[in-house]
């Protein structure tokens, strides 16, 4: 079995499908591994590096020649996977709602092209799903944007000329971005508050030392979708919260918002006009702007200002920890590849509660349930 490694091609992605180490254990398993030149420099690992590990460094059509499975951070375009081996599975992070042309361009190319992000929230496949282990660092590194952005320091200073206040930071979802950015502001002083339509979540945000913002008196809301995912709020649960919030808001340093649908836009949940409410120099970092965003006014791609405000939108946010989110998507890839594979078949035997899950295409055609609806 050939493994190929290519260089990521989506504009401003620094990360890698695989690194030296996790080269090393596909070896061991019994697969051979390609890596495309220059695939692994944005995240700090050069070509020698692959080499070292036992992988075949070379141009992008020699390492797709014969692949029986293609590794990529976000999956590559179908037309430039000539040459690679009938059938072949294409693993990686697939954007399967927000572009389906490239699904279906899978589907006509022949390969079997499976979605990480659609790996189901069971215990077996934790150590296989990229979506927590780049929302970590993404939760992570929303605090020091946030921080380098914000004119003041985070903790509270006692000083011979006087005290500085600690800064007030509000974190809005509280899923596993939320609470890495929960810890992180509370590690550098900050005063935390937290809030989420998922009840289940007062004791976590308690428990990392925070105080829970919830909306309490709202009968038979508690927020919970399916797969361990925040569903929608009510009408009723949003009046209630968007009254809340706007109290709260208004005495905040800074805004850190995560709230993701899968398969929807992200919902709204700061207005400009609790925008406005802000102080100025105040910090909204906007986690969900690729999906649409959580802050009117946040722009992908862009820091704007609006009466003082920031409103950070970085796009793929992990990207920005290239090294480190590389280390633990490809070790997610891996973990999943590893756990089905068949020394006899050497390759990869998917069983149907996973398999079905994250399986777009077979045979030429779109299999996925999801996409099928």
């Amino acid at each position: 079995m050939k493994i190929a490694v290519l260089r990521e091609s989506a504009p401003g992605e620094r990360r890698v499908a695989a690194t030296p180490e996790t080269v090393k254990k596909f070896i061991a398993l019994g697969a051979s591994v390609a890596v495309e030149a220059g695939a692994g420099l944005t995240a700090a690992i050069a070509d020698a590096d692959y080499a070292a590990a036992g992988a075949s460094v070379s141009d992008h059509a020699g390492v797709l020649a014969g692949a029986g499975i293609v590794l990529g951070v976000q999956g590559p375009d179908p037309a430039v996977l000539g040459g690679v081996a009938p059938g072949a599975l294409v693993v990686a992070g697939l954007n399967p709602f927000g572009d389906r042309a490239r699904i279906d361009g899978y589907a006509a190319a022949g390969v079997e092209a499976l979605a990480m992000e659609f790996m189901p929230r069971i215990t077996r496949a934790q150590s296989m799903d990229i979506l927590s282990s780049q929302s970590n660092l993404s939760g992570y590194k929303a605090v020091l944007d946030a921080a380098g952005e914000y004119g003041r320091a985070f903790p509270m200073m006692m000083t011979a000329a006087g005290t500085i206040s600690a800064a007030r930071v509000f974190v809005m979802g509280v899923g596993v971005a939320g609470l890495q950015a929960i810890a992180t502001a509370r590690r550098l002083g900050a005063q935390v508050s937290a809030t989420d339509v998922r009840s289940a979540t007062k004791e976590q945000i308690l428990s990392l030392g925070a105080k829970p913002i919830f909306v309490e008196n709202v009968a038979g809301i508690d927020g919970e979708g399916t797969g361990g995912y925040a569903g929608e709020m009510s009408p009723e649960y949003q009046a209630a919260q968007a009254e809340l919030v706007s109290a709260h808001i208004a005495k905040q340093d800074i805004v850190i918002t995560t709230a993701l649908i899968p398969g929807r836009p992200a919902p709204r949940l700061i207005s400009a006009a609790q925008v406005a409410s802000m102080k100025p120099g105040s910090v909204i970092v906007d986690l969900a702007v690729e999906q649409g965003g959580n802050v009117e006014g946040a722009v992908a791609g862009e820091i704007v200002s609006v009466g003082g405000v920031k409103i950070v939108g970085h796009r793929n946010v992990p990207s920005r920890l290239a090294a480190d989110a590389s280390a633990l998507f490809s070790r997610n890839l891996f973990n999943f590849l590893s756990a089905f594979w068949d020394k006899d078949a050497a390759a990869p035997v998917l069983d149907d509660e996973i398999g079905d899950a994250v399986r777009l295409t077979r045979g030429g055609q779109v299999v996925n349930a999801r996409l099928l609806t």
